[in-house]
């Protein structure tokens, strides 16, 4: 019963801006560091963006950084990616992620959600 679900991928303009959400159910999640990852079509996986569990600490790919936001609520056991200035090659399918440390490393990955599409396209 351990999951977690993304949320709020759709279809926006170049330049426009998206907010991702990543729920879990079955652990709290703000004991842990989260990840999100992308991946377009034919491409392999990436890191976009991690949190540590306290929320002090982020870290984004360099194509992504001063456009894209994570942040975590621990209230309501998420964790969130705004997304803004985006552009066409952000478009993926969104992934957040469980880590065993903190990095945007694939290998640090304990568990996937289950993705949200993005689309920037005018």
């Amino acid at each position: 019963q351990l999951q977690l679900v993304e949320s709020g991928g759709g279809l926006v303009q170049p330049g426009g801006s998206l907010r991702l959400s990543c729920a879990a159910s079955g652990f709290t999640l703000s004991y842990y560091y989260i990840g999100w990852f992308r991946q377009a079509p034919g491409k392999e996986r990436e890191g976009v963006s991690c949190i540590s569990s306290s929320g002090g600490r982020t870290n984004y790919r360099a194509s992504v950084k001063g456009r894209f936001t994570i942040s975590r609520d621990n209230a309501k056991n998420s964790v969130y990616l705004q997304m803004n200035s985006l552009k066409p090659e952000d478009t993926g399918i969104y992934y957040c992620a469980k880590l065993s440390g903190y990095g945007l490393g694939l290998s640090l990955v304990d568990q996937w959600g289950q993705g949200t599409q993005v689309t920037v396209s005018s």
